[in-house]
């Protein structure tokens, strides 16, 4: 059997391979004349062998024709694809996911617990902030289901838990919703420029920083008529930037008065301050996490405070479980955000 025949049987199959060397056999039959008109073409295997070193090589593909090895070739290419679409379509390996507990105390009028997936690795959010979200329906990524109260004794009663039950690998935001309009909403400070790191949301700042920035917000004109640094938190090293999550609202007649009479807005932001020429300077350049609008009588009744604790939960392939305390009264003020004023 033929090389070609091998090769075509090896990989087109039966039929293709009789083609092939039905074809040669016409090939042959219709060259005879040719050869004979030319007999300068007969020469002796070693002067062939110089003319067609190629035919001469560990491999002759000189018993092949142009036909046969570009059907091969085209074979082989198309094989070559078809791999290439089928590695391209595949589902990639399922990611991994666990189950994330998060036992809650003082828990007895929350309704509700959710996660964000909020940043990408490179701190950009992974989705467009809504600029008319409700107030009391975080747009979360995952929800968590109640599954009972744990009772330490008889006399006493224990946390209650909320459970995400396949949560992926990744870090999460955490918020909780309770009775009467109580939000309460981890964070951390991301990126506001390109290249930069994350900031802990536990990371301060020195009470000099924190006085000037402070003092510059506050001289700073802006369209909310209440503009409030919540926290600050700087990188580590001499003069790294300052990051700040900002709540900013304007209570007074806004751009939505003719649609929705009463409306108000607030906003929380991340802004930075850079160190410049001898002083702290706010790059233009911000992070919008949230965009509310409400009626002005409803918001003042609201309480949105920001817990670092429930910010930049890492989430891996074990399981996790998760404490936290609900805040008591709001004359604590031990966390900071919207109050009802």
């Amino acid at each position: 059997m033929s090389l070609a025949a091998a090769l075509a049987r090896r990989f087109m199959g039966e039929p293709v391979m009789r083609v092939i060397l039905a074809r040669r056999g016409r090939n042959q039959i219709q060259s005879t004349k040719s050869e004979i008109r030319n007999p300068k073409q007969i020469g002796s295997s070693k002067s062939e062998c110089t003319r067609r070193s190629v035919g001469c090589s560990a491999f002759p593909f000189s018993v092949l024709g142009h036909w046969d090895l570009f059907r091969i070739s085209d074979f082989g290419f198309r094989v070559s694809c078809i791999v290439l679409a089928l590695l391209a379509c595949a589902s990639p390996p399922a990611a991994s996911a666990a189950k994330v507990t998060l036992d809650l105390k003082n828990a007895q009028n929350v309704t509700f617990v959710g996660a964000f997936h909020r940043w990408d690795q490179d701190g950009n959010l992974r989705k467009k902030v809504n600029p008319k979200a409700k107030i009391d329906a975080p747009e979360v990524d995952y929800t968590a289901t109640k599954v009972g109260r744990l009772s330490k004794s008889s006399h006493e009663e224990g946390p209650t838990q909320w459970v995400f039950k396949d949560l992926p690998a990744g870090k999460y935001d955490l918020v909780i919703l309770a009775h009467e309009r109580i939000r309460i909403e981890g964070f951390e400070f991301a990126p506001v420029l390109e290249f930069d790191p994350f900031y802990p949301g536990t990371a301060t700042v020195d009470e000099e920083a924190r006085e000037s920035i402070a003092d510059h917000i506050k001289k700073s004109p802006q369209y909310e008529n209440k503009v409030e640094p919540l926290y600050l938190g700087q990188g580590k090293g001499e003069n790294q930037p300052v990051r700040i999550l900002m709540m900013l609202i304007r209570d007074k007649v806004t751009s939505y008065e003719s649609d929705f009479p009463g409306a108000a807005t607030m906003r929380f932001e991340i802004w930075q301050y850079t160190w410049q020429y001898g002083g702290w300077a706010k790059d233009r350049r911000t992070r919008v996490m949230h965009r509310v609008i409400l009626h002005r009588d409803e918001l003042r009744k609201w309480t949105w405070l920001w817990d670092p604790k429930l910010g930049a939960v890492e989430v891996k392939k074990a399981p996790l479980a998760i404490e936290y305390e609900m805040p008591g009264t709001s004359a604590e003020k031990k966390l900071k955000g919207l109050y009802p004023y």
